[in-house]
């Protein structure tokens, strides 16, 4: 199926998965910060291994993106 945009359902997720892993990784900087102010070292850790996985995420869609524009 395709949206009206005549992009393909599974090019439009594969963006979609990489414009939300990017949104996410951003918002943990955010996350980052409110939790060392408040001296909780241990949930700003845990915001920045989310981070880093969000970043490696949008990296392989990235790459999948990457190898598929014509």
């Amino acid at each position: 199926m395709k949206l009206s945009t005549n992009v393909p359902d599974k090019d439009y997720n594969l963006i979609s998965v990489l414009y939300h892993a990017l949104k996410g990784a951003d918002k943990c900087d955010v996350y980052i910060k409110d939790a060392e102010e408040d001296n909780d070292e241990e949930l700003a850790e845990f915001f920045k291994e989310t981070k880093e996985k969000h970043m490696e995420l949008a990296g392989k869609a990235k790459k999948l993106i990457a190898g598929r524009i014509s």
